[in-house]
């Protein structure tokens, strides 16, 4: 299987990256053979993916590194690189390779300290004599700081260094690091073709791998979840039943607290799973006695793992919050859309009683207001607005209409 497989839905994103990588593996066998490589290459030293949450950013970005790496003897043969099933292409994929990087953060932003450390990295040659690939996969997450600190590494890379930087948007990213990378847009994938790799890569049944597609509007990422997780299944049932407890205010302040309580237990789960073989490991390495009693001068190895590990549930309170803003807004999408008799298919076709009812009780004026709620609730906590606060003056707003 290529590894280009699942990158699905970017025909002409994959056309680009293949066409780039054979390019690559040109150039690494002129110089092994010490000849001149060709000028009019489509490789280049930095790449930035942008496309909206689920088309598939880090995914496209890993298939690019595992190809670059491909070892495979057809090559020779006029075969392109990534076949998918040689040491480098497998090493890559499943992150093992020695000059492939995966960066990417549980925190709410990279700092300047990680980023020295990653351009440090990236002077190194790579150890297989092919290329050293950096993948940042939360470029947007770069503070002004650390963004400056890449620039420079990016403006002037090692020979055989490539970074693939990924975002959601151009916007993103600072001006000064897109410019000098070569950009590649990507697409939410068609639900169909999202519906076939979880049959296909994850054997879920292809009716309940068609639902969890058509729920998620094509988010790979969630789809797979919502398909093989009951938990995360109930946790959208409860979402979806919000707009129709929000007929007072008593009701609007009762479903924003539990639609808290939920963010807050999922992270929690998360946190739990972490959590604690961390600090075991951490305790482990700086020698703990008897008893977990620890050496002296290592309490501020302890605070800044206790530091880092309240960032991570910080951010996974908020990423499960936004999840939960987004199937909320597909919910009135698809209210919208029976409002105006288009023919488009729901998202959230599972609940068709609710979306009726909303729908004839309601305007297409008021559920676009509803909308914009819930987007400028997603704005106010991207502004660090108290969530609960953030969560009540969105319920209230949805009321309204």
């Amino acid at each position: 299987m290529a590894v280009w497989d699942d990158v699905v839905g970017q025909e002409r994103v994959r056309a680009q990256l293949s066409a780039a990588a054979r390019d690559a593996d040109l150039r690494v066998t002129a110089e092994a053979r010490g000849e001149q490589s060709s000028d009019a290459s489509k490789m280049t030293h930095a790449w930035l993916f942008t496309g909206p949450p689920g088309s598939g950013r880090s995914t496209a970005a890993r298939a690019f590194a595992a190809a670059l790496q491909c070892v495979s003897p057809d090559r020779a043969l006029g075969g392109e690189p990534g076949c998918g099933f040689c040491d480098g292409c497998h090493t890559a994929l499943v992150g093992t390779h020695a000059d492939v990087d995966v960066i990417r953060t549980d925190l709410l932003s990279i700092g300047v300290k990680e980023t020295r450390e990653l351009v440090r990295r990236a002077q190194l040659s790579p150890a297989g004599r092919r290329w050293q690939v950096i993948i940042l996969e939360d470029a947007d997450r770069l503070t002004e700081g650390a963004g400056n600190v890449l620039l420079k590494a990016v403006e002037e890379p090692a020979p055989r260094t490539v970074w693939l930087l990924c975002a959601p948007s151009l916007e993103d990213v600072l001006p000064t690091i897109r410019s000098r990378c070569r950009h590649l847009t990507l697409r939410t994938p068609p639900v169909a073709a999202v519906a076939d790799v979880l049959i296909r890569r994850d054997g879920i049944e292809p009716d309940v791998a068609a639902a969890a597609a058509r729920a998620t509007q094509g988010h790979i990422g969630r789809a797979r979840r919502l398909a093989t997780d009951e938990r995360a299944r109930a946790r959208r049932a409860t979402v979806l039943k919000l707009p129709l407890r929000v007929e007072d205010i008593g009701g609007c302040l009762k479903a924003a607290q539990e639609l808290i309580d939920a963010a807050a237990e999922d992270a929690k789960q998360v946190a739990e799973e972490v959590d604690v073989k961390e600090t075991e490991d951490l305790k482990a390495a700086l020698g703990a006695g008897a008893g977990g009693r620890m050496p002296r001068g290592t309490a501020g190895a302890m605070k800044e793992l206790e530091d880092r590990q309240k960032r991570r549930k910080t951010r996974s309170q908020r990423d499960s919050l936004d999840l939960a803003l987004t199937d909320l807004t597909g919910f009135y999408r698809d209210v919208l859309a029976l409002q105006m008799g288009s023919e488009v298919a729901l998202a959230n076709d599972d609940v068709r009683d609710a979306l009726d009812r909303i729908a004839r009780a309601s305007t297409p004026e008021g559920t676009l207001r509803r909308i914009e709620a819930v987007v400028a609730c997603r704005q106010a906590l991207d502004s660090n607005v108290a969530p609960l606060l953030a969560v009540e003056a969105m319920a209230v707003a949805l009321r309204a209409g």
